[in-house]
């Protein structure tokens, strides 16, 4: 496996990143600096000093500082789209907007970046139109166009586009986004002659089945209104639908963040302009020993994002004005998880974590400062953003983002062939690893475990937020609505957590289990899944082809 800590980080990268069959990780992580920091843009102009970029290689090539996704994947390329999201605004609810904004939109999803969009200025449905005599549609067909988009633009001819949008939740037409995702509510035709079949049977069935705004996450922006105690019937309301849907999630904007409407697709970058960019990197808190080390990292991977934003193409001209207005970065922190364990500490802060956390938000923004008056640009609008670093934390072998490990043992369901549905057993790899260092898988507390104890997620990500100067993408796991643990009964208590700790946040995104068709894993015991690892068997259960909607 070489510098890879797992057969599946190796094979992620030779796969997705490698440029060539012989391209090793040590081989790109030269290319990306080179790329980013040094003299490979045609000017001979290097914008950070050669024993830095050989120290920052060194740190990437041993999985300390993971570049964003779309660094890894267009380092070395003529086109260098190393923005990892754009954020939009419809500016106003005119003929010329909508297109405007679509147009932005696949502008954006075209280079490999993913999307969010505000839509809170379109007028509520209804609405007479002065002009043409007719009556305002209201924000949802906006969304549902985007979503469309969103569908048929590959990214960069590599991925599936990254969608999010939100709406104020004042809005008038807040209740019919509330509810947009209700596929359990809508009933599609048949052709078994089986009545009752709804969009998330077919969902179940064909996780690629079309449904109203599939390819978009979507939440609620709350004001300061709601921090003072209003807008409880559409909070409650939104608290129900997350136990039992996940969406809409809640994005809170308060005091000197209230025009901070804007978010990348995964909510961590916050803006109030229209265009603004999403510039990613992310320190892996399980691969450093000592505070010393950590500050050296976040100095120089602070600088690495820095120069980022003079060496990123961009999309379209507005895009470059925001950027060298905002020359906004989001540094962020994976294998938080692992840390922790290593560490025999439970998800919670103490007192160790949040030394180096202040060693995090005092180092980076001094950094990114001196380096942005080095190169003479604008200091940035914000520094510091946690992504889920989904695909980057399976190259580190570590624990995604600042989630905790899922599970320790899951059963993971993929489609063949485009045809048959089979399963495996699998062990997480973090969790292997440290099983294999001594820790009982007992002892390793998931996100299955924490999803009874929902104060207690929410508690840590208020926690990490007073380090964080833009936002927290992580995904709170709850259990399967109607559960004992998630259901009618618990909508009051879940409110009253969110209240508590919702003014100190600005964001939090949750997920029920088997609230969404296809999903791939479900957790089993540790003893099962050592057992059983290594054997493919296949899927015979009947929801493989459901009504017609078999997989394809």
């Amino acid at each position: 496996m070489g510098m890879f800590k797992t057969s599946f980080g190796e094979e992620v990268f030779k796969r997705k990143y490698a440029q060539s069959e012989h391209e090793t990780w040590a081989d790109r992580a030269k290319i990306i600096v080179n790329s980013v920091c040094g003299d490979m843009d045609g000017t001979k102009n290097n914008l950070m000093e050669a024993d830095d970029r050989a120290q920052l290689t060194k740190y990437i090539e041993d999985f300390k500082f993971m570049p964003g996704g779309r660094y890894i994947w267009y380092g070395g390329r003529e086109a260098r789209f190393f923005n990892n999201c754009y954020l939009l605004r419809l500016e106003e609810d005119s003929r010329e907007a909508w297109a405007g904004l679509s147009q932005r939109a696949m502008s954006c999803l075209m280079t490999g970046g993913g999307i969010g969009v505000d839509v809170s200025r379109c007028r509520p449905s209804g609405r007479a139109l002065k002009r043409t005599g007719g009556i305002a549609s209201g924000p949802l067909p906006l969304l549902y166009t985007l979503n469309e988009i969103g569908r048929n633009v590959m990214q960069g001819g590599s991925r599936r586009s990254a969608l999010y949008g939100s709406m104020d939740a004042s809005h008038g037409d807040i209740w019919e986004l509330l509810h947009a995702k209700n596929w359990h509510d809508m009933k599609i035709a048949d052709t078994r002659g089986i009545e009752g079949m709804t969009i998330s049977d077919a969902k179940k069935a064909n996780f690629n089945y079309h449904a109203p705004l599939d390819m978009m996450n979507v939440s609620l922006n709350y004001s300061d209104e709601w921090l003072n105690g209003g807008q409880d019937d559409i909070f409650m309301e939104n608290c129900k639908q997350a136990l039992m849907t996940g969406e809409p999630g809640f994005s809170f904007n308060f005091g000197d963040k209230k025009n901070e409407t804007l978010r990348n697709a995964c909510t961590e970058i916050t803006s109030e302009d229209d265009s603004d960019v999403c510039n990613l990197g992310s320190i892996n808190l399980a691969n450093i020993d000592t505070p010393e080390d950590f500050k050296d990292v976040v100095h120089l991977a602070s600088k690495f994002l820095v120069c980022g934003l003079i060496r990123a193409h961009l999309p379209y001209e507005k895009v470059e004005k925001v950027r060298q207005q905002n020359s906004r970065i989001g540094l962020g922190l994976m294998g938080m998880h692992e840390w922790l364990l290593k560490r025999n500490y439970k998800y919670e802060m103490n007192r160790d974590l949040m030394r180096w956390l202040n060693i995090y938000e005092s180092e980076s923004t001094k950094a990114a400062n001196e380096h942005c008056d080095r190169l003479f640009l604008n200091r940035p609008k914000g520094y510091r953003a946690i992504a889920p670093t989904g695909t980057i934390s399976i190259l580190a072998g570590t624990t995604s983002g600042v989630e905790p490990i899922y599970a320790v043992a899951y059963r993971r369901r993929y489609l063949t062939d485009g045809t048959r549905w089979k399963y495996q057993f699998v062990v997480d790899g973090t969790a292997q690893q440290l099983i294999d260092q001594g820790i009982n898988p007992e002892n390793i507390e998931s996100a299955t475990d924490l999803a009874k104890d929902i104060e207690r997620r929410v508690k840590f990500q208020h926690g990490l937020q007073k380090y964080v100067d833009h936002a927290i993408s992580s995904t709170i796991n709850l259990p399967e609505w109607g559960s004992e643990f998630n259901n009618e009964d618990h909508v009051r208590s879940f409110a009253k957590i969110l209240r508590k700790y919702g003014g100190g946040l600005r964001g939090l995104t949750f997920y029920p289990d088997g609230s969404r068709g296809g999903q791939p894993i479900q957790s089993v015991s540790y003893e099962e899944a050592h057992s059983k690892r290594g054997v493919i068997y296949e899927d015979n259960s009947e929801e493989q082809c459901l009504s017609g909607v078999c997989a394809i």
